[in-house]
């Protein structure tokens, strides 16, 4: 190191010949102590000068504005640069639509537009709608209790028939109990956070609809999503979560499935999910609202069709909405399942209780169920002459089971974009319509539907349709789709 550096400015002058610089050489620990000393002066000296303007600063007083009321220009200065934020986004062209009318009941043909349809856009599956019984039923009800209830369940909204409907529902199903609801969708996002609470843990399929998504939200539970209808991946994500959480088994666990799926018309494997659930110990709350009075020989459900006892269900939900042709809907399973939601459900507890002509309704829809099995097996055939018929479209492919009455139809190839297969999709949907009079429907999702499996074509079928309906319909989509995808890259 260069032996000039350690030596001060003021030292220069003093320093004459070499020998005076080999002397001061020796001496050039005490030198570098003079410039730390100088150095570490010069620090006190800053932050004591810092310090003493901070003390400065807080002695100071801080400035307040005089107090004195606005002035009226100085208020109507203020009004006129605020600008509120709108309540609601804007609504783009795109958001526009003109959606089809129904100047007639929802049956197997309609009339929508002052036309004459074949309708597939309606969950009317055994072709209840409009049934005579029902009606008579409806009338007769209306005509004892009125329109409404005027009232909650627990404050003067109980009636006779909606304990009549319960226990009827309880009876066909082979349960304990039942509770109703008075609208379908707030059955499960009610049900599922009267059981399950903060800390819970449940396991639910990816591909369930937005009303079992908004009960999981509304639970605070935590929420582990397996891959859709994969049991494989129910079990690993049960495997998982009992050995990462070591309180697992102290907490309340389940699994939260439907029995056929709304957003694909696949078909839960209901023997399975059960041995899964008695080997790592979990509740199962199914949803039935597209499989209650379809699936099974008499229209008992999922549990029915695979034959497995329906006890060892904990908690079953559906719509009335669907087969029965009603509205509402209803959760069965034990006495101590049904009691508890009386008290700590919220669709039940503080809603208005569903009008009594329904409730007539849904029984007199059971009984017709049971008087006539024949409309099962009759939804079934067409089921599978729809299912075959669509086997071969160009550009779609089919997703749904081939017993499920809801067929459900994707894209082979996506556009790239959920909005843009979407929008491909009901291009296709409107042309069925207007060249074929066949009415379909897509899968359309709202803004905080949270599922991921890919759009598409949703069709209900129908007890009351024809063959030559089944197979008008079938004609009119590969007709179209052959169309709309020979002219473009996506086959």
């Amino acid at each position: 190191m260069d032996l000039l550096s350690y030596v001060p400015t003021g030292f220069m002058d003093h320093l004459k010949n070499a020998s005076d610089l080999i002397t001061f050489a020796y001496d050039a620990p005490f030198a570098r102590a003079v410039v730390f000393g100088v150095h570490i002066g010069g620090h006190l000296f800053v932050e004591g000068l810092l310090l003493v303007v901070i003390l400065f600063l807080l002695s100071q007083k801080s400035y307040k504005p005089p107090k004195r009321p606005l002035t009226t220009k100085e208020i109507d200065e203020l009004c006129d640069e605020w600008v509120p934020e709108s309540l609601i986004p804007p609504v783009t062209d795109e958001m526009k639509r003109e959606v089809p009318i129904l100047s007639s009941a929802a049956g197997p043909h309609t009339i929508i537009d002052g036309r004459k349809v074949i309708n597939f856009a309606s969950a009317n599956y055994l072709g209840l709608m409009g049934h005579e019984k029902l009606l008579e039923s409806c009338t007769s009800s209306l005509e004892k209790y009125g329109v409404g209830s005027c009232g909650p369940r627990q404050f003067y909204g109980t009636i006779d028939v909606h304990l009549d409907c319960e226990t009827r529902i309880a009876e066909f199903l082979g349960t304990p109990d039942s509770i109703l609801y008075s609208y379908g969708l707030s059955t499960m996002f009610s049900a599922i956070p009267a059981f399950c609470k903060k800390g819970d843990i449940i396991i639910v399929d990816e591909g369930v609809h937005w009303g079992i998504q908004n009960g999981l939200y509304l639970s605070r539970s935590t929420i582990v999503y397996f891959k859709h209808n994969d049991m494989q991946s129910l079990q690993s994500t049960l495997e998982k979560v009992t050995q990462d959480n070591k309180r697992a088994k102290k907490l309340r666990r389940y699994i939260v499935v439907e029995a056929l799926y709304q957003n694909s018309g696949q078909i839960a494997p209901l023997d399975e999910i059960i041995q899964l659930k008695e080997k790592y110990k979990f509740r199962v709350l199914l949803d039935e609202s597209n499989s209650f009075g379809v699936l099974g020989k008499s229209g008992r459900g999922l549990s029915e069709h695979f034959n497995v006892p329906i006890d060892k269900i904990d908690i079953i939900t559906a719509a009335m909405g669907h087969a029965l042709a009603s509205e509402g809907g209803f959760c069965t399973g034990s006495h101590r399942v049904i009691d508890h939601q009386r008290l700590s459900s919220s669709g039940y507890v503080f809603s208005a209780s569903l009008p009594p002509y329904l409730a007539s309704a849904a029984i007199s829809a059971i009984d017709v169920i049971e008087e006539n099995p024949q409309l099962i097996t009759k939804l079934r055939d067409n089921s599978k002459i729809l299912t075959t018929g669509l086997s071969d479209i160009q550009g779609l492919e089919l997703a749904s089971d081939v017993m499920s009455p809801l067929v459900f139809l994707k894209l082979k190839k996506s556009t790239g974009s959920v909005k843009s297969d979407l929008q491909l999709l009901e291009d296709l949907a409107d042309c069925v319509l207007k060249e074929h009079s066949v009415f379909v429907t897509t899968c359309k999702r709202s803004m905080v539907d949270k599922c991921k499996l890919p759009v598409g074509i949703r069709m209900y079928v129908s007890a009351a349709h024809t063959e030559s309906d089944l197979k008008k319909a079938c004609e009119a989509l590969k007709n179209i789709a052959s169309s709309v995808f020979n002219s473009s890259k996506l086959n």
